[in-house]
């Protein structure tokens, strides 16, 4: 959401002892405060969960002073995954640490680092008449960094994870589940956050929508189905900035080669992703890359180094640091370059706005680059890298979006993924939907 943000002035104060908090979110950036929901009544009186050192934090502040605190030991820095967090409130329990609870999927947290619980049948600022606002602190600051989905508030019932989600009978991860017969009260609401009608419209039965501030979009990644992004865990050395929901490269200073892999991968299967280049940089000779890269080997280097296959902007491809030739077809600034990967049959084949190098056909499987000796090697990731400062890559894992740019218009294929141009036939964009059914 980076800094953009929903609000509702809430008219009529309602149950401010009990309610439900849900939602799953999908995070960027990590390390700094990012608010969940708050409810402001100003900066010393407001009710407010949040992200603080990556952990859950939930509290109220009256005149200055926390009324309560909870927040847990846990953090949530996988960057790869949704996470589904519940906070079910009522100060109507007689034991203190019933009257709040913290669920992250669906297990409650009972390791703590602040256990300050609130006083019996206390009444918060949350569903009080205030401005309520989903991801920033509404002084414009500690902003949301990621994908929310399903965000709701149950208004006068404190609920289990349950109704929120379930366990998957065969992998046993915990997985979305629709919210059904929920009595949702005077302020609660569901902001579904999907492709499934306007954003900030309340699916709950009630009319408590939300008005978006900035220039939020929707996405095709979504708790039933994860899109791969840029891993931040796996970052190489310092220089880089990654923005956009973690689908933009930029580096930042003269730092030599620096690689970003996807935060998904595959070791069988065909598998197709695109990327912009923005700006090339300081090239330093070969550098911009496009290609895959062993999860096993990976190290601070470029995608064709000594772990890697990638096809930079003059036009050569490397395989294992191994120049396979030059293909006679350069990129440069605003070109979309794609790359079709076939583990299983280890070809590898790109293409410059459409057309494949080397007369490549990744349907019909000939004039490929042959990668045995990559795939042997397991896993791969889908990776770009840059040389020195000034350079920019958008990437699209098939979400419709490279960066924070929708893609023009969508080529054919795309098995329900956005891309600019066609997917070949028998290729997938690697999401948790397609390992499941390709991989």
């Amino acid at each position: 959401m980076a800094s953009t943000y929903l609000n509702r002035t809430v008219a009529s104060a309602s149950n401010r002892r009990t309610w439900t908090y849900s939602a799953w979110i999908k995070r960027s950036g990590i390390g700094n405060t990012q608010t969940l929901l708050v409810s402001w009544s100003d900066g010393n009186n407001h009710s407010k969960i949040r992200l603080e050192s990556d952990k859950v934090h939930v509290y109220d502040l009256t005149s200055g002073s926390f009324s309560y605190q909870v927040k847990t030991n846990r953090t949530l820095k996988d960057t790869s995954a949704w996470y589904h967090i519940v906070v079910a409130f009522d100060t109507t329990q007689s034991t203190a640490s019933d009257r709040l609870k913290i669920y992250i999927n669906g297990e409650q947290e009972t390791s703590l680092a602040e256990s300050s619980y609130p006083a019996e049948d206390y009444e918060g600022f949350i569903n009080r008449n205030r401005v309520h606002s989903i991801g920033y602190n509404a002084n414009n600051s500690n902003y949301f960094d990621g994908y929310m989905s399903h965000v709701a508030l149950v208004d006068g019932t404190a609920l289990t994870p349950t109704s929120f989600g379930q366990t998957d009978s065969t992998s046993g991860i915990w997985k979305f589940k629709q919210p059904t017969g929920i009595t949702w009260g005077t302020n609660g609401f569901h902001l579904k956050f999907e492709n499934s009608g306007a954003l900030g419209t309340d699916s709950s039965g009630n009319t408590n929508t939300f008005t978006v501030n900035g220039n939020l979009k929707q996405s095709i990644d979504t708790p039933s189905n994860v899109y791969p992004t840029l891993n931040v865990l796996a970052q190489t050395a310092g220089n880089t900035q990654i923005d956009s929901a973690n689908l933009e490269f930029n580096m930042t200073s003269d730092a030599g080669q620096r690689m970003y892999i996807s935060t998904i991968g595959a070791d069988t299967g065909k598998w197709y992703f695109e990327a912009k280049l923005v700006a090339k940089g300081n090239t330093g000779g070969s550098v911009p890359y496009i290609g895959a890269y062993s999860y096993k080997d990976y190290t601070n280097t470029y995608v064709g180094s000594n772990h890697g296959v990638g096809y930079n902007i003059n036009g050569n491809v490397y395989l294992l640091g191994a120049d396979l030739g030059n293909s006679g077809t350069t990129y440069d600034n605003g070109d979309i370059v794609g790359c079709a990967l076939d583990i299983t049959n280890s070809k590898v084949y790109f293409h410059k706005n459409g057309t494949y190098i080397n007369s490549g056909n990744p349907s019909s499987g000939s004039n490929g680059y042959n990668i045995s000796t990559l795939t042997a090697k397991g896993t791969l990731g889908l990776a770009v890298s840059l040389y020195d400062n000034n350079g920019n890559w958008d990437l699209n894992y098939g979400a419709g979006l490279f960066g924070a740019t929708a893609i023009t218009s969508a080529g054919s294929n795309g098995n329900g993924s956005l891309f600019e141009y066609d997917v070949p036939t028998g290729y997938y964009a690697l999401n948790t939907k397609n390992l499941n059914t390709y991989g």
